[in-house]
């Protein structure tokens, strides 16, 4: 079969793929299937514990750090906070799971619950940096203005924009992928339920799926970074004509960590779009741990990052410390 032909020979990787496809409806089959199994890293098996472990630290990290922060500073941080924090436990406890026991069945309502989370949790934090963005540009370019434009009704109002237009333009993806036939078999060679691995397994044709997704996920991440750019272009350009000693530095620490999250974010989605690109150059087991990392390093570093200039962060981390 194509699953075990792929394997890189690893003895323990093939025989767990075959009981796994032996176990799971032929090709030639047209039942139902009922559930999926998702098949960590098929090519590097033997790693898995050794990476759990790293996994399991981070995790700890990501939820002991998020818990430390029961009263945040700012709003759109505190938002920030609970989309990593929700990705991170949509993802990795299930990840643990394969790791450790070997439970690598999924239930389809969860799939496609853990489907829609990714979908609409990743763009509602592109939704939310673009907020921060403009908050950023009125602190820079309108100072005077800013207790008139950034107040608690505004900052309500965004929260509500972020999470109704990700959410209803993601809630398509895992609904039309609930409504295809899997009749083929039930193996995702994946550690998490995604579009693209998930409607691979179908029998029906998914030419709608693929597109949709691609043109909602791209347009809404797309005008997101158009209006990113363009806020740090007002921004730049104001702090380019400051004059005043130190009003430089003290305007783009102002946006340091804001930028450093917008970097990694970004960079982390253009590494993932060039491994599929070049995907026959590439092992299949790079886009998928860089998959998990994306969900689960966001949340450990938040914290980290954005505490070099907040107290009450510097505090809840140093009282984590002082636990462990």
């Amino acid at each position: 079969t194509k699953t075990i032909q792929g394997l890189s020979g690893n003895s323990h990787s093939i025989i767990l793929i075959r009981k796994l496809y032996m176990a799971s409806p032929s090709n030639d089959s047209t039942a139902p299937v009922s559930e999926f199994l998702l098949i960590c890293f098929p090519n590097f098996q033997s790693w898995q514990h050794w990476l759990s472990l790293t996994l399991s630290l981070l995790f700890l990290l990501a939820m002991g750090l998020e818990a430390s922060l029961h009263q945040p500073l700012f709003y759109l941080l505190s938002l920030l906070s609970l989309l990593d924090i929700m990705l991170c436990l949509t993802v990795i406890p299930k990840v643990l799971a394969i790791f450790w026991f070997e439970l690598r069945s999924i239930s389809f309502p969860f799939c496609f619950l853990q489907m829609f989370i990714m979908n609409s949790f990743l763009t509602m934090e592109s939704c939310t940096f673009m907020v921060m963005a403009y908050d950023h540009y009125v602190a820079i370019c309108h100072p005077l203005r800013y207790p008139s434009i950034i107040t608690d009704q505004f900052v309500a109002r965004a929260v509500v924009f972020v999470i109704a237009r990700n959410a209803f333009v993601s809630l398509p993806v895992p609904m039309l992928s609930a409504r295809l036939r899997y009749c083929v078999g039930n193996i995702i060679k994946n550690c998490i339920c995604t579009s693209l691995s998930v409607s691979k397994l179908s029998c029906d044709d998914i030419t709608f799926n693929q597109l949709y997704q691609f043109v909602a996920g791209w347009t809404l991440l797309g005008s997101d970074l158009i209006l990113i750019v363009i806020s740090y272009s007002f921004i730049l350009k104001v702090v380019l004509r400051i004059k005043a000693e130190g009003a430089v530095a003290k305007a783009l620490s102002t946006c340091g960590s804001h930028f450093i999250f917008i970097f990694f974010f970004s960079t982390v989605l253009l590494v993932l779009v060039i491994t599929k690109l070049a995907r026959k150059t590439i092992p299949p087991d790079v886009p998928i741990l860089l998959n998990i990392l994306h969900h689960l390093i966001p949340p450990a570093l938040n914290p980290i990052v954005y505490g070099v200039r907040t107290k009450e962060i510097k505090q809840g981390i140093q009282n984590l410390l002082k636990r462990l």
